[in-house]
């Protein structure tokens, strides 16, 4: 990506123009636009870096550390990402039940004849308080 953004600037640097000027003082100038009396175009010639190999293969070496430390950033964002849907998931699930169990309702069980088996008020109140604490320590 790099290589290739250089590669589409070269020809808009290639293209600057400098000018060179010296004012009253004897200092010397650089500019983009001719600025005082006797200003002469400079050009400007791109500098070319050539790589050895073993500079070639450090930053092969650098790129490849880095594609791996996005991979593994962007595995544990999808892992968040999972656990957080998970939790919503159980703390709606959690919700709608402590929703179906209001106040004065009679519920029951099957037992193992089949015969209806009625909580007691103290179940439903433990089951109630085991629903909110559920609730809360898992669905802040």
């Amino acid at each position: 990506m790099r290589l290739l953004l250089c590669v589409l600037l070269l020809p808009a640097l290639a293209s600057a123009e400098i000018y060179r000027w010296t004012d009253a003082s004897g200092q010397v100038h650089f500019e983009q636009r001719p600025n005082g009396a006797g200003a002469q175009r400079v050009e400007v010639k791109p500098q070319v870096v050539e790589r050895d190999q073993a500079t070639r293969e450090r930053q092969a070496r650098t790129e490849r550390f880095y594609d791996a430390r996005r991979d593994e950033q962007a595995q544990a964002a999808a892992a968040t990402a999972e656990r957080r849907a998970k939790t919503e998931q159980t703390c709606t699930k959690l919700r709608k039940q402590l929703e179906q169990m209001p106040e004065g309702y009679r519920y029951y069980r099957p037992d193992a004849d089949g015969e209806r088996s009625y909580y007691s008020d103290q179940e439903m109140d433990a089951a109630r308080q085991h629903l909110r604490s559920e609730i809360g320590k898992n669905c802040s």
